[in-house]
C-alpha cells in the first residue's frame, strides 16, 4: 500500500476517535452552529498562518479557540437571539478568511483544500497533530465527562449541585476549538462540523447510554473515514466529501430507522 494511503486511513481512524466522543455533546448541547462558527474562525488562523510562516494547525487552533471564547462572552448578552449571533459570526468569519489568505503575497494560496480538506496531502507532521493533540483533547474530555453530562442534562441543576458552568463551558470550547483545528486538515473547514455531528447523529438511536453512544459513534466515524477514503480512491473524487456522504448516508439510514420503528408501536 502506498505511503500516503497509509497515512490517509491512519488520519481518518485518528480523527474519527478523537471526533466522536465531542460530537456528542454537540449534538446533546445543540451545539452544532456554534462549532461551524469556530470552524469558519480556523481560516482566518490558516491566512495568518501562511502570511507570517507560522504553523498552520497551530495558528488555526489560536483563532478557533478566540472564537470560541468571544462566543461564550456574547452568548451572556440578551439582545440578539443566540442563534442569530451564530449566524452573523460565522458568516463573518468565513468571509473574512476568504479575503485574508486571497491577500496573502506569495504562492496561489489552494482555498478548496483548506475548505473542503485533502485527507490525501495528510504529512508525518500532521499525524503528530491527530494522534499528539487528540490524545490531549481526549483525556482532558475524560476528566470533564461527568460535569459536562450533568450540563448537559439539566445545566440548572448542575449548577446548584456545584458544577462550575462557566469553567467547564469554557474548557469544553477549548477542547472543541483544537479538535476542530485538527479536523480541518483532514476534511476541510467548512466539512468539519459535520464530521463532528454525523456520527453522533447516527449512534444516537442506537445508545442506551451516553458512553455507548460515544463509542458507536467512533466506531460508525472510523468505518465513514475508511470507506470514504476507499470510495475517493476507486472513483476519483475528493475525500473529505466522500467521507462525509458516507457518513451522511449512515446518519439517515439511523433516523430512518428510528422513525419507521417508533412509527410501528
Amino acid at each position: 500500500m502506498d505511503p500516503f494511503l497509509i497515512r490517509a486511513f491512519a488520519a481518518g481512524i485518528g480523527v474519527a476517535i478523537l471526533a466522536a466522543p465531542l460530537g456528542c455533546f454537540v449534538v446533546w448541547q445543540r451545539m452544532a452552529y456554534f462549532g461551524e462558527a469556530v470552524a469558519q474562525a480556523s481560516l482566518i488562523g490558516v491566512a495568518l498562518g501562511l502570511a507570517f510562516h507560522l504553523d498552520l494547525t497551530a495558528s488555526a487552533l489560536a483563532l478557533s479557540a478566540a472564537m470560541a471564547l468571544v462566543l461564550i462572552v456574547l452568548a451572556r448578552q440578551a439582545l440578539v437571539p443566540l442563534d442569530s449571533l451564530l449566524g452573523l459570526l460565522a458568516h463573518a468569519a468565513l468571509a473574512l478568511g476568504v479575503i485574508a489568505a486571497s491577500l496573502v503575497q506569495g504562492p496561489t494560496v489552494d482555498l478548496l483544500g483548506y475548505l473542503f480538506g485533502d485527507i490525501f496531502a495528510v504529512s508525518t507532521n500532521d499525524l503528530r497533530w491527530v494522534f499528539g493533540g487528540g490524545a490531549i483533547v481526549l483525556v482532558a474530555l475524560a476528566y470533564l465527562w461527568q460535569p459536562l453530562l450533568s450540563l448537559a442534562v439539566h445545566e440548572e441543576l448542575a449548577a446548584a449541585e456545584g458544577v462550575r458552568r462557566d469553567l467547564v463551558k469554557g474548557a469544553f470550547v477549548v477542547l472543541l476549538a483544537l479538535a476542530i483545528a485538527i479536523i480541518i486538515k483532514v476534511v476541510g473547514i467548512l466539512l468539519a462540523i459535520a464530521f463532528l455531528i454525523m456520527p453522533a447523529a447516527a449512534a444516537r438511536p442506537l445508545s442506551v447510554t451516553p458512553e455507548r453512544m460515544a463509542v458507536i459513534a467512533a466506531a460508525i466515524a472510523a468505518f465513514g473515514a475508511l470507506a470514504g477514503i476507499q470510495l475517493s480512491v476507486s472513483y476519483d473524487i475528493p475525500g473529505g466529501p466522500a467521507i462525509v456522504l458516507v457518513l451522511a448516508m449512515i446518519a439517515g439510514t439511523s433516523l430512518v430507522g428510528m422513525a419507521v420503528r417508533s412509527g410501528a408501536r
